[in-house]
């Protein structure tokens, strides 16, 4: 989706009056927001999540991301590389798992005095992290077909076997 076509959505639930109020603006700038660029040179008036996306492009720092998710009540995670071949299904599934219970030993060995201090507090979130970008790429990859081809080669290995079965003397 566009930057320009989300705004426009956001215009359908939101008064554009009230925005233009809140932000000190003016209501046609806030409706040209919503609409297409016309300049590919990129002259005008570029909408606040062409901004935002522009400041990312040119700082590659992932602080404004988490601060813009920070201030929408939520959390930054960036997405993994993801390769969609040579990936074990059991290992990736393991090693998933095995995230999750470090996690989980990270909040029990925090809560064990009855309570979580600031710094446990960000042990857990840097474990919780973790878990979720490794689950992110466990996603992507399944997506990819990362753990589809290891299941049709053992497919085309089974044919070939039951063909040589067949085929040697013996074989019923």
């Amino acid at each position: 989706m566009q930057s320009h076509e989300l705004l426009k959505e956001v215009l359908k639930r939101t008064s554009a009056k009230q925005i233009a109020a809140d932000l000190g603006l003016s209501l046609s700038l806030i409706y040209k927001w919503a609409e297409p660029p016309t300049d590919i040179s990129g002259s005008g008036s570029s909408n606040p999540l062409d901004r935002i996306d522009q400041l990312l492009r040119s700082t590659s720092d992932p602080r404004i991301a988490h601060w813009v998710c920070a201030r929408a009540g939520g959390f930054f995670i960036s997405n993994p590389t993801v390769q969609a071949s040579g990936r074990e299904l059991v290992p990736a599934t393991n090693a998933i798992v095995q995230d999750f219970a470090e996690l989980l030993g990270t909040i029990t060995a925090a809560s064990a005095d009855l309570q979580v201090t600031e710094a446990e507090a960000r042990a857990i979130r840097a474990r919780w992290e973790e878990l979720k970008s490794a689950t992110e790429a466990f996603v992507q990859a399944a997506e990819k077909g990362a753990y589809r081809q290891r299941a049709e080669s053992l497919s085309g290995i089974e044919t070939t076997l039951s063909a040589t079965a067949r085929t040697r003397p013996g074989a019923r």
